[in-house]
Order: structure tokens, then sequence, then C-alpha cells
């Protein structure tokens, strides 16, 4: 968990770190990392700033891991990754069954365009 290794509170079991698309998130870490692992390197990336603060940016929508490894290879944190957008930055545009989001910061561009019938449930 995060509270082993992260100078953070810890998650509950259920819940997943959340990083938004395209920002950056500073770990402050209570000991020094010697090797970083990301599960998905295409929806998360992982930069040492130094020996005991990571950066972690979100690529793409989805959920990956991260495992970060002291010198001896003990785990300081497992956890698993959420990315996702700002949802306070968003507007939904709904036309009968495609579904567009928009992403407004400062100016809004189409995000994400869902079309089908199961657009309306999303």
């Amino acid at each position: 968990m995060l509270a082993a290794g992260l100078a953070t509170p810890a998650l509950s079991a259920d819940e997943m770190m959340r990083v938004y698309m395209n920002q950056a998130r500073v770990l402050k870490l209570d000991r020094a990392v010697s090797k970083v692992i990301v599960g998905n390197a295409e929806v998360a990336d992982a930069t040492v700033a130094d020996a005991k603060t990571i950066v972690l940016t979100g690529r793409a929508f989805g959920t990956t891991n991260l495992v970060l490894l002291d010198a001896d290879g003990n785990a300081i944190v497992d956890e698993r990754i959420l990315v996702s957008i700002d949802e306070g930055n968003t507007v939904r545009v709904f036309k009968a069954t495609e579904r567009t989001v928009l992403s407004c910061t400062p100016n809004c561009e189409i995000h994400a365009q869902v079309a089908g019938s199961s657009a309306a449930a999303q």
C-alpha cells in the first residue's frame, strides 16, 4: 500500500491512485527508490525526479499499476493507477445514440466520441 512508501494517506483496498490525463502528480517517498515499473507505459509514465521523488504523468485513459522498488528489491509501493480526465473541465453532448465529450481547458476540443446504443448508458 501507499502508506509504506509515500508520505501521503493510504488508499483503501478498493481505491486507486487517480491521475488526470496529460497532467503530472508528484509522489514523495519516505525512502530512496531504485527501480520504477509501470505496468502499461501507454497509460501512465513515471519519472524519477530524485531518489525520493517520482513524477507520475497520465498519458491515456485506463488503468495500470505502479511498482517502486528499493535497492534491495523490496516493494516500496505497489499501487493501481487510474488515468482519467478532469471532470470539472468537460462538457458532454448527447445527440440520439452518439455522445461527444469536450475537454475545455481552456478551449473546448473533442476529447472522445462514442456512437451506438451503449453510448447513452455511459
